[in-house]
C-alpha cells in the first residue's frame, strides 16, 4: 500500500518539492544579506533617532519579495486540498477501479490509513518547512512592517510559524472528506476551495481575536498613535485627530480597536474611520496654526484636556501561543473529518 500510494503520488510531490527546493535556494541566498542590511540600518539610526524612517525605507525596498513568499506559504495548503486530497478518492471512483482494490485482501480502512498517514504527513512536512523558512527569512522584515502587515496581522500570521503544517493537514482530509461526498473531480476540487477558503476567513476575523482575551488600554498622544492634526471646517473649526493603527510601546502589535476618546471615556466620532473631532481651540493657543510654539506643540495640549487613545490589541508576545492553540484548532478539525471519511467509506460508500 505505501509502494502503491508512493506511486500515485510521486508526480504531484516532485514538482511540489521542485517548487520549494526553489523557494528555499532563493531564501538561503537571500536571507543572510536582509539580516545584515537590517542590523546596520538599526545601528546607524539608533545613533539618531530616525528608525522609524529607516523602517518605512527598509520595508518600502523588500516589499514585494515580502508579499510573495507570505503568498506561496497562504496558497501551499489549498493545493494541497485541491490536487491532492479532493482527487485521492474520486480517482478512483471515477475510473472504477475502487471495485477491484477495495475487494483484495487490504480492507477499505487500511487503504484510507495509508492513503491519509502517508500523503498527509508529507503534506504537512512540506507545509511546516516552507512555513519555518519563510519565518526565518522574513524575521527582520516582519520587524519592520507596518501595522497592518506586522507577523500578527491576519494576513501576515497564517504564513508564519507552525500554522500552515496545521492548514495543510485539514485542507487535505478536507479534500478527501469532500471527494467522498460528492464523488466528481472538479465539484470536490471546487468545493473544498470554497469551504477551505471559507474557514481561513472565519478564523481571523471571527476566531482568533478571541482565543486569549484581548488587552484594552488608553495612551496619550504623540508623533506614535498620531498620523495627523488639521482643522475641520465643516465641525466649526475643530481639531480633527487622524490616529495610526499603532499601539504605543507594543510594536507588532495586532491592533483591533482603536478610538479617540474624551477625558470622560466616551469615543469620539470623526468623518471617517480612526478619525476624532476634539473640543480644543484652533485659533489661539497650542492648536492655532499661527501659534509660535508649531502645530508640534497641540498633541501636549489635547493631552492635557484629558484625551486619549483606546486600543483592544493582541501583544506580540501572543504570537507563538497563537500559533499552537490554532494549529491545535485546525488538528482537532482534522481529526473530526479523518472519523467522518473512515465512518464514510466502510457504511456509505460503495
Amino acid at each position: 500500500m505505501i509502494w502503491l500510494t508512493w506511486r500515485q503520488l510521486r508526480g504531484s510531490a516532485a514538482m511540489t518539492a521542485a517548487l520549494l527546493v526553489v523557494l528555499a535556494i532563493a531564501l538561503a541566498l537571500t536571507g543572510p544579506d536582509l539580516a545584515s542590511d537590517y542590523s546596520t540600518g538599526i545601528a546607524a539610526c539608533t545613533q539618531d533617532d530616525t528608525c522609524r524612517r529607516f523602517y518605512d525605507r527598509f520595508f518600502d525596498e523588500y516589499d514585494m519579495p515580502f508579499m510573495a513568499v507570505s503568498l506561496i506559504v497562504l496558497l501551499l495548503p489549498a493545493v494541497v486540498g485541491l490536487f491532492w486530497g479532493a482527487p485521492l478518492i474520486t480517482r478512483e471512483l471515477e475510473t472504477g477501479t475502487h471495485l477491484l482494490v477495495w475487494n483484495q485482501s487490504i480492507t477499505r480502512g487500511r487503504w484510507l490509513a495509508v492513503k491519509l498517514g502517508f500523503t498527509g504527513l508529507v503534506a504537512m512536512a512540506a507545509a511546516c518547512l516552507c512555513g519555518l523558512a519563510v519565518t526565518w527569512w522574513s524575521g527582520p522584515l516582519d520587524k519592520s512592517a507596518p501595522g497592518d502587515l506586522a507577523l500578527m496581522a491576519p494576513l501576515v500570521f497564517g504564513a508564519r510559524g507552525i500554522a500552515p503544517m496545521g492548514y495543510a493537514a485539514f485542507a487535505f482530509v478536507l479534500g478527501v472528506t469532500v471527494g467522498m461526498l460528492v464523488r466528481r473531480t472538479l465539484p470536490a476540487m471546487a468545493l473544498t476551495l470554497v469551504v477551505f477558503a471559507a474557514i481561513q476567513l472565519a478564523m481571523p476575523l471571527l476566531v482568533r481575536p478571541h482565543l486569549i482575551t484581548p488587552v484594552t488600554s488608553t495612551f496619550e498622544l504623540s508623533e506614535t498613535n498620531v498620523d495627523g492634526i488639521g482643522i475641520n471646517r465643516d465641525q466649526g473649526g475643530r481639531a480633527e485627530i487622524r490616529l495610526r493603527a499603532t499601539v504605543p510601546g507594543h510594536a507588532g502589535a495586532w491592533l483591533l480597536s482603536s478610538d479617540l476618546v474624551d477625558p470622560s471615556g466616551r469615543p469620539l466620532a470623526g468623518p471617517a474611520p480612526g478619525t476624532g473631532i476634539v473640543q480644543v481651540s484652533t485659533t489661539s493657543g497650542p492648536c492655532a496654526p499661527s501659534s509660535s510654539a508649531g502645530m508640534g506643540a497641540c498633541p501636549a495640549e489635547i493631552n492635557r484636556l484629558g484625551y486619549r487613545q483606546k486600543a483592544t490589541y493582541q501583544p506580540l508576545e501572543r504570537f507563538w501561543p497563537f500559533q499552537w492553540i490554532e494549529t491545535g484548532i485546525y488538528a482537532l478539525l482534522t481529526l473530526g473529518l479523518t472519523w467522518l471519511s473512515f465512518w464514510w467509506i466502510r457504511r456509505r460508500l460503495s
